[in-house]
Parts: structure tokens; C-alpha cells; sequence
């Protein structure tokens, strides 16, 4: 099984991607600062390197605002941005704990391992 496209891209659908879960990037998108679709799939794909459709990205946005931990902010023109709300921030803590801890075992047996002094 590839994990990667063959220009050397991570390929999302593979399930050892699961880093790359459209909700979970979205919401890191938004952890500095508020932002409108556009900037957010901009935003996803020069950070983290996974690029969003505006089908995906609206269907997310869609979802975590129903779930209350994104909300839309007013707007003087037709772009909408949205910002993260404190459940939001709190589920990225989370999230983001469990995946820091998950990297850390990984590189630690794989220095192990593999003898790699920089894992």
C-alpha cells in the first residue's frame, strides 16, 4: 500500500492519515485567528500540505458549526469567516495531545529501533 501520491504527496484516504481529518485541520486553521473559507483552505494547504475542496470545506464548516465549536463572525462583504469557539479550542487540545503523544512513542521506538539518534 502507498501512502503517497507519485509527485511524493501524503494521499488523505489512506487510514494511517488520519492526521489529515479535514475537521481536525479546520480547526487548527483557526487557532490563531479568525478566517473565511478561501483563506482557511489556503491556509490548510501551505501549513499542514493537504488541500481542501470547497465541497470538503464547506461540509466540514458546516458540521463543527452545528456542533458549536466553530462560529461565523459578521462581514462586510459575501466572504464569511468563522472562528473557533472554546469547545473548539478545547477539542483541538485534546486532539492535539493525544497526537503529540502517539508521535513521541512512534519516534521513540523507532530510534530504538532503527539506532536514529535524531528520532
Amino acid at each position: 500500500m502507498s501512502w503517497y501520491t507519485p509527485t511524493g504527496e501524503s494521499n488523505v484516504t489512506d487510514r494511517l492519515d488520519r492526521w489529515a481529518d479535514p475537521p481536525l485541520l479546520v480547526l487548527a486553521s483557526l487557532a490563531d485567528e479568525p478566517k473565511h473559507g478561501y483563506a482557511i483552505t489556503q491556509d490548510v494547504a501551505e501549513t499542514m500540505g493537504v488541500r481542501l475542496s470547497a465541497g470538503t470545506l464547506y461540509a466540514v464548516i458546516a458540521r463543527l458549526e452545528a456542533r458549536g465549536l466553530i462560529e461565523p463572525l459578521e462581514s462586510d462583504d459575501r466572504r464569511r469567516p468563522y472562528r473557533i469557539t472554546m469547545a473548539g479550542a478545547e477539542a483541538l487540545a485534546r486532539q492535539s495531545e493525544r497526537m503529540s503523544k502517539v508521535a513521541s512513542v512512534a519516534r521513540e521506538r523507532l530510534g530504538t529501533r532503527l539506532g536514529w539518534a535524531g528520532a
